[in-house]
């Protein structure tokens, strides 16, 4: 005797999306699991001198059995949207305060994994030998997006030119000066054009991958913010889903070393400094 069972068509299609659910979740460690263990990643950079420091990363790397691609940009806005948007893998050309500022602007899901380097901002001047020397009315550029205004701000008033309002610190603006004797102007510059600006400026704060680019050197700088305790130290990240993947590791291990080190100095001539 055998029991004829009726099956609709919506208790099949039940059974079949239970049986795929089933499936994908039998599925999606195995899945997370190849994700983890990439052997080939995109990491975003800047253009220039950097890119001559990644090719022996990226040496290094293949020597670890990682392959890594170089993605160069030329707009620091870019290589946190690319990562974001899984367009590459890691980045390396920021520092904490930049991130903290894009990631409360555009709400990123991305961390600092290991760091690299740091380029102590300098006061560049091709009129006077100091900031002590600097008039009144003196025009001087500081860098227009947030962290990096904030950096100059502070440089200026470590050399006595400006006053901020007490705690602005890294989150400085021209808003945040409490005094100016030398009533000096506060010009706002894009950083890829500040450096070649500097001419025209009576001095002008400018990141120092720029200030090589723009064929400034140390003679031209007037005053440099410390090195000691740096919150400005350039880092690789990642998402923060991808933190815990060997290839992390292995990227950051790539970078941290004796013969990328060694890169490093002959390409930015002392105006950088590794600092892992």
């Amino acid at each position: 005797m055998h029991t004829r069972v009726a099956v609709t068509k919506n208790k099949l299609l039940s059974v079949t999306a239970a049986a795929l659910l089933l499936a994908g979740s039998a599925l999606a460690p195995f899945a997370a699991a190849q994700a983890a263990d990439k052997t080939s990643v995109k990491v975003g950079i800047m253009s220039g001198e950097d890119e001559d420091v990644w090719r022996e990363v990226v040496k290094q790397a293949a020597a670890k059995g990682l392959t890594v691609k170089t993605v160069v940009f030329n707009d620091y806005n870019q290589p946190n949207e690319a990562l974001q948007n899984g367009e590459v893998d890691a980045n390396a050309f920021q520092h904490q305060p930049f991130l903290n500022n894009q990631i409360k602007v555009n709400h990123y899901d991305i961390v600092r994994v290991g760091d690299t380097a740091v380029w102590p901002i300098g006061l560049y001047s091709k009129k006077v030998k100091s900031a002590a020397e600097l008039k009144k009315g003196a025009v001087i550029g500081v860098p227009n997006d947030p962290s990096n205004e904030a950096r100059g701000l502070v440089l200026l008033e470590q050399q006595g030119v400006i006053k901020l309002r007490p705690g602005a610190g890294i989150a400085a603006t021209t808003a945040d000066i409490t005094d100016n004797p030398r009533q000096v102007q506060i010009k706002e510059l894009d950083s890829g054009i500040i450096g070649r600006s500097v001419p025209d400026l009576d001095a002008a704060v400018v990141n120092t991958d720029w200030a090589l680019k723009s064929g400034l050197t140390k003679e031209d700088r007037i005053a440099q913010e410390p090195v000691k305790d740096n919150p400005y130290n350039n880092f690789i990240a990642v998402k923060k889903e991808s933190v815990d993947a060997p290839w992390v590791k292995t990227l950051v291990a790539s970078y941290q070393n004796d013969a990328v080190k060694k890169v490093f100095d002959q390409v930015y001539k002392g105006t950088g400094l590794t600092a892992w």
